[in-house]
């Protein structure tokens, strides 16, 4: 098989299993808290047992989470970097070596 086919390949399965990640990543992001419908135009009164939780922290992500996403995204753009580096070494090879 060609090593262009394996790299093709592999570009492909990345591609697909960065998408499930993109997909199953965001979807907590735009869940919502849907407001009980009180229907007396009064505040409603709430168990003790079903009072909202207090929040420590609000929103935001934490630094190093950040750092990890700076880091991973760096090292997947250094590694296409490569292998399209070797792939176009090799087809340039190839093409001289048929003229």
């Amino acid at each position: 098989m060609n090593p262009i086919q394996h790299i093709r390949r592999l570009a492909f399965v990345l591609a697909g299993l960065t998408a499930a990640l993109v997909a199953f990543a965001t979807t907590p992001a735009f869940a919502m808290k849907v407001p009980a419908s009180g229907g007396g135009g009064g505040p409603a009164v709430v168990p003790q047992h079903l009072s909202p939780a207090v929040h420590i922290v609000g929103s935001g992500m934490p630094g190093w989470q950040i750092t990890l996403i700076a880091i991973g995204s760096a090292l997947l753009a250094a590694t296409f970097a490569v292998l399209l580096d070797r792939a176009r070494a090799t087809r340039r090879n190839a093409i001289t070596a048929a003229a």
